[in-house]
């Protein structure tokens, strides 16, 4: 079962929220400098009046929930089995400023589609874990939690549940990590699905060489509008406990450094509530909020900046999944070096 958050907590936020100080905003510019005030502070106050954490917690309570200790942390996790005999096991791994909420509509579809319309043979028995230092997890005391030793969990997760045949899952840092699982437990890993699909140019004079036109130019307009974006992983790859001071300590500012991310890489024009509403923003901030897990969770910004790469090429069976708005689009030729595509 998730753990319930105390009432003294939720009593906490609610006073905080009504002590909120918002930053005025210049006129007509949206969220050109940031999040923008005016739609951060009618979320707020929705969050403090109306948004209602235990029904989230019930529909999170749902899902078969276990802890175990790796590496001397307590791991949460969803294992959610398939009642179709033989059905895969598939691990789901999430990233920042996402937590094991994102996979809260697609469990179901995963682990019963006939349900959902599909066939029994489409089914697969689901572990969705909390990242070390995200969520349910343990926050690490010590430092150099990588990607890298993040894989090195769920693959003796997995192993410890018992299942020496699994597919691989992740987006954002979950597509990194998952891509170190796939490298390092190859002869476990039946498959790799990715929805962030990262791939340097491979060596060469002339990387675009053979490259379709249109690749490139998707890629450089992907490049251009995210000139902009990546200001977040400077602090958070560099100075995050910094950051964790005010994240941890306002609710406000943690919902306008995480919704603000929301906005800008949902393919949602300027309405974000068109792709997410009110309750699934603040669900994934408040699970932040009451694990107090907004500093440990940008830490591994820093520990994959100082961390060593993961060399080698994926040889199992992979899959991209890549969308026009992505906010890494890297040409097919790219990929092909780097995974089994």
């Amino acid at each position: 079962m998730l753990f319930r958050s105390p009432d003294a907590v939720l009593r906490d936020v609610k006073e905080r929220l009504s002590r909120t100080r918002f930053p005025d905003q210049l006129q007509n510019v949206g969220w050109d400098y940031g999040a923008d005030p005016a739609y951060i502070k009618p979320l707020v106050e929705y969050w403090r009046d109306r948004f209602d954490w235990r029904a989230q917690e019930r529909r999170l309570n749902a899902f078969d929930q276990y802890t175990t200790v790796i590496d001397g942390l307590r791991i949460h996790f969803i294992h959610q089995k398939s009642a179709v005999p033989g059905a895969m096991p598939l691990v789901l791994t999430h990233g920042w400023p996402g937590s094991i909420y994102e996979f809260h509509k697609v469990i179901g579809p995963l682990t019963d589609p006939v349900k959902y319309g599909g066939r029994p043979e489409d089914a697969f028995t689901v572990v969705a874990i909390s990242l070390p230092g995200f969520g349910f997890s343990d926050r690490p005391k010590e430092r150099g939690y990588s990607p890298e030793k993040m894989a090195g969990i769920i693959a003796t997760l997995m192993a410890r549940l018992g299942y020496t045949r699994y597919g691989v899952q992740g987006g954002d840092w979950g597509g990194i990590i998952s891509r170190i699982i796939a490298i390092r437990d190859a002869s476990h890993v039946a498959g790799l699905h990715l929805n962030f699909c990262t791939a340097p140019a491979p060596p060469g004079t002339n990387p675009t060489e053979g490259v379709p036109q249109a690749e490139v130019t998707l890629m450089n307009e992907t490049n251009a509008r995210m000139e902009n974006e990546r200001a977040y992983q400077q602090i958070q790859g560099t100075k995050p406990e910094t950051l964790g001071f005010g994240l941890t300590d306002s609710p406000a500012g943690l919902a306008a450094w995480i919704v603000e991310k929301f906005h800008a890489w949902c393919d949602c024009g300027d309405n974000i509530e068109s792709r997410f509403s009110k309750d699934d923003l603040l669900t994934n901030v408040m699970i932040y909020w009451t694990t107090e897990t907004a500093a440990s969770s940008t830490r591994i910004y820093y520990e994959n900046r100082v961390a060593p790469p993961v060399q080698g090429r994926v040889t199992v069976p992979t899959a991209c999944a890549l969308f026009p708005r992505e906010i890494t689009t890297p040409p097919r030729k790219w990929v092909e070096a780097r995974y089994n595509l």
